[in-house]
């Protein structure tokens, strides 16, 4: 079954076991974690920490689907910099760890802030340090049970990784396990050469696909703009995805609480479309 997801910063300003029962109580079946929301250094929470945010949402109903936005905080990292991958690349597999004890599945490494090719001398400079990077967190990932997700971005926000094909590529050049892509809907309409559920058509058979984010061209939640996401909730049914599928809106308008909500029964209902429980 499709399994719908809610990004938890859409609801950043109140706690988490507040945004555990809204989102819980909005139909949603799990919460995917910025981790700069629980902390300005995630990598530093105690493990009683991590066990609570793990039971608060379990509390809640909710699954906790793992985590995405990783790169924020702390401040200054870069994996195209050679001279501070070292320490993003600490930092990743830090996030995996993270992730394993608070019961998540995957993660998503957009942080288009993070990996901007002019932080080194030359783009095959940028490539290895990058490459370096996710080779240990895609060793983490392997070794922990997670799904390593790299996320194609618009290239309006980097010029490096901006398809599901080049995201590919650079996987295999890595060669390391653990490593996945997978699909952000608005980043798609800006990046790919044909529609998201087409790309989910061509990719999906491959398994290279490992998780789905959802959101309008107009970076608002699904149900907010033009786009329909009909085509890719049936490409997904048809492929028997099992993953999650997460809104993750930019704007939040009128409110975080409203394009949640707005998200939760326009997707609901998608699933109940295509044959799934809502």
């Amino acid at each position: 079954m499709i399994r719908l997801a809610l990004c938890n910063e859409v609801l950043r300003e109140i706690s988490f076991a507040e945004q555990c029962s809204i989102i819980a109580d909005l139909g949603f079946d799990a919460v995917e974690i910025a981790p700069f929301t629980l902390s300005e250094d995630p990598a530093a929470l105690t493990a009683a920490k991590r066990r609570e945010i793990r039971e608060i949402a379990g509390d809640a109903g909710l699954e906790i689907a793992g985590l995405h936005w990783l790169m924020n905080f702390p401040e200054g990292l870069s994996i195209t910099d050679p001279l501070r991958a070292g320490e993003a690349g600490a930092h990743m597999e830090a996030m995996v760890e993270l992730c394993a004890d608070l019961g998540g599945e995957m993660m998503v490494h957009g942080s288009p802030d993070a990996r901007n090719p002019a932080d080194a001398p030359d783009a095959a400079a940028a490539r290895a340090a990058a490459a370096d990077c996710f080779a240990r967190a895609g060793r983490a990932a392997e070794a922990a049970g997670v799904r390593y997700c790299l996320e194609p971005l618009s290239p309006s926000l980097t010029p490096f990784l901006n398809s599901v094909a080049d995201c590919v590529e650079f996987i295999d050049e890595i060669g390391a396990p653990g490593l996945l892509t997978m699909l952000d809907t608005c980043a798609a309409a800006d990046s790919e050469d044909r529609p998201a559920h087409e790309v989910l058509e061509k990719w999906l058979p491959t398994g290279r696909i490992g998780h789905v984010h959802v959101n309008d061209p107009n970076r608002r939640a699904p149900g907010q703009g033009e786009m329909r996401f009909g085509p890719v909730f049936d490409v997904l049914t048809r492929a028997g995805f099992a993953g999650y599928v997460s809104a993750e809106p930019f704007v939040y308008e009128p409110s975080g609480l409203a394009c949640a909500s707005v998200a939760a029964g326009y997707l609901r209902a998608l699933r109940e479309s295509v044959g799934e429980p809502s």
